[in-house]
């Protein structure tokens, strides 16, 4: 078949019309569905294995079967036929029953996990494989959101299979979540250590700065002292560091869990990121509001902790009490993922997280990254803008040639890899003269190019 017929068989069946085999995928995906919905209510308890296999395996399997079949073709190029028209990308009906759906499930994981118990019995048989324990609630979510990583990650490969940088970007952050945020963590419980997240450091993880997380963490000995040593490292001299040369795209693209989950599970939305000037003047004072909250409590805690309690009781417990609950879970896991259909992937990312605004201060103000334009190639297509989860309009820097240096900004590469005309490229260069053009020499991420091959 030649390059022609095969453009006119791409174009003929745009994303939303699914064909025979998608048709085929989806019933296997609704079966699996249905299988969790039946081990839900307890159908499961007395045969964890097959239920297991039959709710996750049949929609795993169904998810890569309908993927396989719409992002495999001969064409290449990066297809998002039909996305603007659908319903589940495009706040719909099917987009908003996704966002109840998906928040439901993070309101009962969070303060209502009996309700899920038979559903988390299921999973006994890995949890006692890696973890020598049953399994609890977080087990339950780990896995699923691990599988979510993987399942749509493969797809995000295929997606942008013609560009280098995107799938080794990809592979990182399946990785980093697989190993760093599920395993390995597994396996220290195993072995009677602390379930730690090597991947995850102050302030995102705050947790590993407090004074009773460092004791409760340093308790378990050498290993425990190597873990703290590890996250302080990391926080205070790996992050600094890394981001003066690769910028915040290091952390929030390729090893971060959160942005795991945004650039994979979370890819179908990214084009519902607001890009209004409101946005990004909320984007602004929130960010940073919530850094400044875990700044202070994480130092209210200290303070009290050496005074030995007399200095504030227990009201320094409260401030990290309510981060808890209004930050850990109710803005980074109830909205952060259950508004996903209706906000964009990354609405933690962006209006949230205390790791990001770090960051993206040191990004903005003392890194080399900058995505440097061709403002003579650009045609004002506006791809670019539209697909940027962070709601940066890209197109408006690069009409006017400008280099793009944004705080929000995580490198994700993919407004460079929708450009038509490489008008966009995510590089490296000195610190001197970042902001006025290419007076600079070029050194990628890894030497990876980001823009379509």
């Amino acid at each position: 078949m030649s390059t022609y017929d095969a453009s006119i068989q791409l174009t003929s069946n745009p994303a939303g019309h699914a064909g025979a085999v998608q048709r085929t995928a989806l019933v296997v995906v609704g079966l699996g569905i249905l299988a969790l919905l039946v081990a839900a209510f307890g159908a499961g308890t007395s045969y964890p294995v097959p239920m297991l296999i039959a709710g996750v395996g049949l929609t795993a399997g169904g998810a890569l079967l309908y993927i396989v079949k719409q992002y495999y073709r001969p064409v290449p190029g990066i297809q998002n036929n039909g996305i603007m028209f659908s319903g589940a990308t495009m706040r719909g009906a099917l987009g908003w029953i996704l966002a109840v759906v998906f928040t439901g499930f993070y309101v009962l994981l969070y303060w209502h996990a009996e309700s899920l118990e038979h559903l988390i019995r299921i999973t006994d048989p890995i949890s006692y494989t890696l973890r020598g324990k049953p399994a609890d609630q977080w087990f339950l979510y780990g896995m699923l959101y691990t599988i979510a990583v993987l399942v749509m990650g493969f797809r995000a490969i295929l997606k942008y299979r013609h560009n280098r940088y995107q799938i080794v970007r990809t592979l990182s952050v399946m990785f980093f979540q697989l190993m760093l945020a599920f395993l390995i963590p597994a396996i220290l419980v195993l072995f009677q250590k602390p379930e730690f997240y090597f991947s995850y450091f102050w302030p995102l993880k705050p947790y590993y700065f407090f004074p009773d997380g460092m004791h409760d963490i340093e308790s378990a000995g050498g290993i425990g002292i190597f873990m703290i040593r590890w996250a302080t490292v990391m926080a205070f001299i790996g992050t600094p560091v890394l981001t003066y040369f690769f910028g915040k795209r290091w952390y929030c693209s390729w090893v971060c869990g959160c942005g795991g989950l945004a650039e994979t599970a979370g890819d179908p939305y990214r084009q519902l990121s607001s890009k209004t000037l409101n946005a990004w003047k909320i984007e602004r004072w929130m960010i940073y509001s919530v850094l400044l909250f875990i700044t202070v409590t994480t130092a209210l805690l200290w303070l009290n902790s050496a005074f030995g309690g007399a200095l504030l009781g227990s009201a320094s417990k409260g401030f990290a009490d309510v981060y808890g609950f209004a930050i850990g879970s109710v803005f980074s896991g109830v909205i952060g993922v259950g508004f996903y259909p209706i906000m964009g992937a990354r609405v933690w990312c962006r209006f949230g997280c205390p790791q990001a605004a770090i960051l993206g201060i040191l990004q903005k103000y003392f890194s080399r990254f900058r995505i440097t334009t061709n403002g003579g190639q650009c045609i004002s297509c506006g791809n670019c803008s539209t697909y940027c989860e962070m709601g940066i309009d890209v197109r408006a820097y690069a009409q006017r040639g400008e280099n793009i240096i944004r705080a929000s900004c995580v490198g994700c590469g993919i407004c460079s890899a929708v450009c038509p005309r490489g008008v966009l490229n995510l590089e490296n260069g000195p610190v001197t003269g970042r902001y006025n053009g290419a007076q600079f020499v070029s050194v990628d991420l890894v030497e990876l190019p980001a823009k379509n091959i």
